[in-house]
């Protein structure tokens, strides 16, 4: 029985501490299903919103992704039951905020945890903004076919050339796992050093520093792909980080995916960062390169994303091997407020690396 009442972490103001506010725990209505939140993922999102105030109102209520179980559903549901062990993107509106004890969002924004993950929900939780994230950005922004079920004989015919900047990103191991799946093999990727291994494990062909002279990168990649650059997912976001020197890589005709927000400038113990969603005018691109940016939120548009990404392909992918979780740094703290704010001070200082943020809410 869920308690009438329930804790959420919450924005006051920009860049001011984290608080904690009571908020009374919905009812699930219609389809929608009430979840206690048992584990969530920090994101850069967290970041932006508590520090650049990025779509915010406050009290704003943080987080996006949930790992937790269902405690009372909606006369519509068909597809959970009460006791169920979720995961899920949720993210619409307060009452679907991960950074709660409770949650109560449509049954389609969650996937059931797979048989024999149901005592690791710490990893299951890194799964799903990110997943989504890489899935709908490689399938409706840049065009790229993963048809589900995937055919037994399916074959990425022709098979493009393929940049994933940021490999150790969330975001970048899933979009490598889901094009291996589905044999895209002509994938190089970028990342640091350190993690030049994961973004092989998780399916790159070949792998260049990202620190490298954008000249000298981009003969490095042209020459492992033979030819240029056709596809690329920027998964950082970064006006200096990625975006720039992936202005210098491609060239007439290449598609580039950028996730937004663009960071101008990033947040720090004393600095306010700068943000923009205008990829086409934050570097000078060659001629007809078409940038576009990545708004993960709108992929509720695709009825057959809305229906099947969380409730099917994702679970069914994660009990098959395909897709594997990220690796954890478990935030560690007395109260839920102190692991919330301990969590986003550490985005803040950049302490994390080809791993996530997960902290325990309930």
């Amino acid at each position: 029985m869920a308690s009438p009442n329930h804790q959420a972490v919450v924005t006051v103001a920009k860049r001011a501490p984290l608080e904690i506010k009571q908020l009374p725990t919905p009812r699930p209505t219609g389809k929608e299903v009430l979840v206690q939140t048992l584990w969530t993922a920090s994101t850069p999102l967290d970041l932006h919103q508590a520090d650049g105030g990025l779509l915010v109102k406050h009290p704003q209520v943080l987080g996006d992704g949930t790992a937790g179980q269902v405690v009372v559903i909606g006369p519509e549901v068909t597809m959970l039951k009460e006791k169920d062990l979720v995961f899920g993107f949720t993210f619409r509106n307060e009452k679907e905020k991960a950074q709660q004890e409770y949650v109560c969002a449509p049954e389609n924004l969650f996937g059931k945890v797979p048989p024999g993950w149901e005592d690791r929900l710490s990893e299951c939780v890194t799964i799903p903004n990110n997943f989504v994230t890489a899935w709908n950005a490689l399938l409706n922004i840049l065009g790229l076919a993963l048809p589900w079920p995937k055919p037994s004989t399916f074959a990425p015919s022709p098979s493009p050339r393929i940049l994933i900047w940021g490999a150790s990103s969330s975001v970048g191991q899933y979009a490598l796992q889901i094009l291996a799946y589905y044999g895209y093999h002509n994938v190089i990727a970028t990342a640091s050093p350190r993690n030049f291994d994961l973004a092989k494990e998780c399916g790159a062909a070949h792998v260049s520093s990202y620190n490298s002279p954008a000249a000298d990168l981009k003969k490095d990649i042209e020459a492992r792909l033979e030819g240029k650059v056709e596809v690329v997912l920027d998964c950082i976001g970064s006006r200096n980080g990625s975006v720039a020197p992936i202005a210098q890589i491609a060239e007439a005709g290449t598609k580039v995916a950028i996730m937004l927000p663009v960071v101008v400038k990033d947040a720090g113990e004393d600095v306010e960062p700068e943000y923009t969603m205008d990829v086409a005018e934050v570097v000078q691109w060659q001629d007809e390169v078409e940038t576009m940016g990545v708004r993960t939120h709108f992929y509720l548009e695709d009825p057959f994303l809305s229906s099947h990404l969380q409730p099917d392909i994702m679970p069914t992918l994660l009990a098959q091997g395909v897709v594997k979780p990220n690796k954890q740094k478990i935030v560690e703290g007395a109260t839920l407020l102190e692991r919330a704010q301990k969590a986003l001070d550490m985005l803040r200082r950049k302490e994390v690396s080809g791993e996530r943020l997960v902290w325990r809410v309930g």
